[in-house]
This record gives C-alpha cells, structure tokens and sequence, in this order.
C-alpha cells in the first residue's frame, strides 16, 4: 500500500479537531482514511444500510477512531457531527471523507466552523510516486493518478474504468446531491469537455450545442467542480499587462482521458500537479495561493501563473517537445523581472537558464519538487 502525503498531517490534526477530506471519487480517500485510523477505528459508510441506520438514529459509535464516509448525502450531517464533537471534543478522532465539496454541502444548518481542519486528497503525482524514469512518466501520463487504473498497467483497463467512472459520477453522485431535470445534458456536457481542455471556454458555444440556457451551463459546470469532476482557472490580471479577465479554462483530475493527446494531457497533467500542490499550501500552511492562467487581448498566453496574496509568483509554460523559449513567456518574464519563470518540456531531460532568465526544465525535474 501507498501512504499518501496527507497521512502524518492528518494523524497530526486529528488529535485536534475533526478532520475532512474531499476529492474524486475513486482517488482513495478510503482506503487513505481506513490507514489513518489503524485497526483500533470504527469505519461508517452512508452507502451501507446498516452503517446507516445507526447514523440516522443518531447514534455513537463507541471507539475512539471514526471514520464517515460519505455522510454529506445525509441532510442532517452537520448537526449529528457537531452533537457528537460538542460532547466528546478531541477525545473522538471524527475522520469525515467524502467525493464532493465538503465545504460547500456543510452550509445551512448549524455551523461547523472552527470545529475541523479541512484537506482535499488528490491523485497520485510524481513527486508522491518517487518517479524519477522515462517509463514510469508516460504511464502516469497515459494511465492518469487514479489508484485503480494507474495500478493497472493497462491503457485498456483505464479507459474501461474511466467510462464506468462517467457513468456512476453523472447517474449516482449528481442524481444523490442536486436536482438535474435532464440528466443527459450533463452527460454531453462531460462528452463535450475533452475537446475544450486548455483553451478559455466558450458557455455561450457550450450553451448552442447543449440547447440549454448560459445559466444552465454554468450551473453543470459548478457542479461537475463540486464533485471533483473538473477543475477550473481563471485568468490573471494585472495593472501592467491587458489581460483577458472573463472566460476560464477547465481541467480535468483525470488526465487520463485525454490519452489520444499527449501534448494536452500532459498539459493537464501538470494543471492537476500545480494545484494538488497548491492546495497542499493552503490546506497545511495556510497560504493564500491561486492558480490562474495569462491571455492578454493581443492573444499572447501563458499556461499558468501562480499567485500569493494576488500577486504572480511564478509563471509556467508547457511545452511537450517544444524547447524554444516561448515568446510569451519572455513577455511576461520582461513585465515582472522578480517573478520565477520556467518553461516545463515534456519529452526531453535537462535544465537550463535563458539570458532572459527564464528556467527550463524537464516535466520529470519540475514536477518531482512539488507534492
């Protein structure tokens, strides 16, 4: 088994508050949370009727370690967690997971607040994996970090689990959490994405060939984000540039799915490293990191910009074969001399540094110093 880089902040905080975990379905949060809790925790799944009858009758487990899962379906959540917390305090280990955001489905109902520290569980990485090979690269780039698929070793496997996983999300997930009047338009909503990944989304296009409103779009896309489906960034603004500032660019958790195009998923694939890193920032150390991206009205782009308090503190490009310094890179590394620029390469092993100073490195090299 693979112990995931949350473990030890977790047993850390446990010992503290409750402790919630979202993310995708599938990425492992159970198996995760069962390791946290050893053999000497008690696991409830709302899923399993009869770890459901004891919720709903309001019910304490007796050990000291709990872990529920998928209690958000319940709508009376909050209130059982808070009696159970306002009782026992830190002397119960309340371990919460679920495959959507939980710090949306908490609002209404009696607060939660301050009474739990909250992460989110990403796939897997290369910096978790320890890749440092060619080989295993392009198999977590073909294969995505899912735990199932990417333990595989099968590309047929992963798109065989990656339909399968459309299909529960869209039917069993969506249909359990909000009220979607026509399902099948979020269906080819999800269709649809593939195509867009990288470029900043058109709703009023989205809206044409889904025949559903610019509201409604907006509405699927919101949720297919609450439910870790997708990822969205938006763009970066600043005083000294002339940068778009409305539409923004999705992604999503699963790369895998964009595997008939290497240059895109791996695009993805560093959109996905960038923000579990990020995320990891924010949920452990409280920094106020952003992930955004660069399109001024002139057309020149830049992937990614990272942001703390507002301002860009680096700025990534990626390019899959491509080792030209990207004009727009320079663009932007001319505007802000003091922020770190680096040009991610897909294909090729090396670092360099421009007289521009721009750094170029492999993805391999890049992406094993995040998370």
């Amino acid at each position: 088994m693979i112990r995931r880089y949350l473990y030890d902040q977790v047993k850390t905080d446990l010992k503290k508050k409750m402790v919630f975990i979202a993310g995708p379905r599938q990425v492992g949060k159970t198996t995760f949370s069962k390791d946290v809790i050893s053999d000497d925790g008690r696991y409830l799944n709302w899923d399993i009727p009869e770890d459901r009858e004891i919720i709903l009758n309001n019910e304490i487990p007796l050990e000291e370690k709990i872990v529920f899962d998928e209690i958000h379906k319940y709508k009376g959540w909050r209130g059982y967690l808070k009696g159970i917390f306002d009782k026992y305090g830190n002397k119960k280990k309340i371990l919460v997971v679920g495959s959507a955001k939980l710090d949306f489905y908490r609002y209404g109902g009696d607060s939660l607040q301050g009474r739990y520290f909250f992460f989110r569980l990403h796939p897997f990485s290369v910096a978790e994996l320890k890749i440092r090979d060619k080989d295993k690269f392009e198999k977590l780039l073909k294969l995505g970090g899912f735990p199932e698929p990417f333990l595989s070793d099968s590309e047929t496997e992963a798109k065989r689990w990656a339909r399968e996983y459309r299909s529960r999300l869209i039917y069993e997930e969506i249909e359990s959490l909000e009220n979607i009047s026509d399902i099948s338009k979020m269906e080819l909503l999800v269709l649809r994405l593939p195509d867009l990944i990288g470029s900043p989304l058109s709703v009023n296009s989205l809206r044409e060939d889904l025949q559903v409103s610019h509201k409604t779009v907006l509405r699927y896309l919101e949720i297919l984000e609450r439910l870790y489906l997708i990822f969205s960034i938006p763009p970066f603004g600043s005083p000294l540039i002339r940068a778009v500032k409305k539409e923004k660019k999705y992604y999503f958790y699963n790369w895998s799915v964009l595997s008939e195009n290497l240059p895109t998923a791996f695009e993805n694939m560093v959109a996905s490293h960038l923000l579990k890193w990020i995320h990891f920032e924010q949920d452990t150390r409280g920094r106020d990191l952003e992930l955004r991206y660069f399109r001024d009205v002139e057309g020149r782009e830049v992937d990614f910009v990272i942001t703390e308090r507002l301002k860009p503190v680096r700025f990534v490009e990626v390019k899959w074969r491509d080792r030209k310094t990207s004009k727009n890179l320079k663009y932007l590394k001319k505007k802000f001399p003091d922020v770190q620029a680096i040009q991610v390469i897909g294909e090729k092993s090396f670092s360099t540094e421009t007289k521009e100073g721009i750094l170029k490195k492999s993805a391999i090299e890049f992406l094993s110093e995040l998370v």
